[in-house]
């Protein structure tokens, strides 16, 4: 393929100090893609390094013009390393795979097979018979179910970075925080369709993991943040508005009842914890509607200030049936 031919697959690998696994990983996944009769591109992502990934990447790409490199700047994280993945991608089909070599690239022509038999948007690999230590399995194990239950999205191995998308699906991703696990969940938004198959997993024989308990506290967080903006993140008033509707009106209850006692039944009410409770219950009430509406204008501001749509329009797929021209979308 040469240098200015549009590929069909984009491969995109975030890399953070991964020097040593790099000769194997271009090897690897350049067999790998062979393997499919398809064009490719690796767009490697160097997120920082430090270790002289950086001069061995521009290495790989002077060497194979189907290497793309991208340097950040400084160190901003796996997320945002696939999201400038994403940005510069020009294949049709875009997978996502790590670094360290845990990952086979060997399992990409069968998530693209799957891709494109079924007509699906995106697969994801499941890491069935994991090669990491209990420490990582056991949490692992718990937040995938987790995240299937709050996204809707049930998947057998968030974790696994490994997947094939179609690239209108990578290129209307807005990620942040350590939403790039979320992937799955956030593309639902579009209305995707998508499977899960089995893929290979290998121990890590080179560099150091970069996970550790405080990224699984983030996730937790970014799970909330990920919930909201599937469930309520076009319509913040229904979520804050219900919730000021249950704290007002039972406020308002407990204040009624305490002025039916004082001016019908002439009971002293000052001295009452119920007076307090009630009166909070109704100025929270009163807060949330109110914090929901302001949810709403910054909502609508924010939509109509970037010519952000509210939907996803399904790009058509070319027909093969011989009749007539392929058609696409606008």
């Amino acid at each position: 393929m040469g240098a200015e031919s549009r590929p069909v697959i984009s491969v995109v690998v975030p890399l953070l100090n991964e020097v040593g696994n790099l000769d194997d990983l271009h090897r690897e996944m350049a067999s790998a893609l062979e393997s499919t009769g398809r064009g490719f591109e690796l767009v490697l992502v160097d997120d920082g390094s430090t270790d002289g990934t950086r001069e061995r990447l521009l290495s790989l790409e002077e060497a194979d013009p189907r290497v793309r490199v991208v340097l950040l700047r400084r160190n901003f994280g796996q997320t945002a390393a696939f999201s400038a993945g994403f940005d510069r991608s020009r294949g049709d089909i875009v997978v996502t795979s790590d670094g360290d070599l845990q990952n086979d690239p060997a399992d990409i022509p069968a998530l693209v097979a799957k891709l494109e038999a079924d007509g699906l948007d995106m697969v994801c690999g499941w890491r069935r018979e994991r090669r990491d230590p209990l420490s990582k399995r056991i949490p692992s194990f718990f937040a995938n179910r987790l995240i299937s239950w709050a996204t809707g999205v049930h998947l057998h191995d968030y974790g696994c970075s490994l997947k094939a998308m179609r690239a209108e699906v990578a290129q209307g991703l807005r990620l942040y925080g350590e939403m790039h696990r979320f992937i799955p969940a956030v593309a639902s938004w579009m209305g995707v369709t998508l499977a899960e198959i089995p893929v290979h997993h290998r121990p890590r024989t080179r560099g150091s993991s970069k996970y550790g308990l405080g990224r699984t506290v983030r996730v937790l967080l970014d799970l909330f943040t990920v919930k909201f903006l599937l469930s309520y993140g076009t319509r913040p008033a229904h979520l804050f508005g219900l919730m000021g509707l249950a704290f007002g009106g039972t406020g308002f209850v407990i204040l009624a009842y305490l002025a039916g006692l004082k001016l019908i039944a002439h009971e002293a009410i000052g001295g009452r914890p119920l007076l307090l409770l009630g009166a909070l219950l109704f100025l929270t009430g009163v807060i949330l509607v109110n914090f929901g509406l302001m949810g709403e204008l910054l909502v609508r501001t924010w939509h109509e200030s970037q010519g952000k749509p509210i939907y996803a329009v399904q790009e058509r797929r070319p027909r093969r049936d011989g009749d007539g021209d392929a058609t696409r979308s606008p």
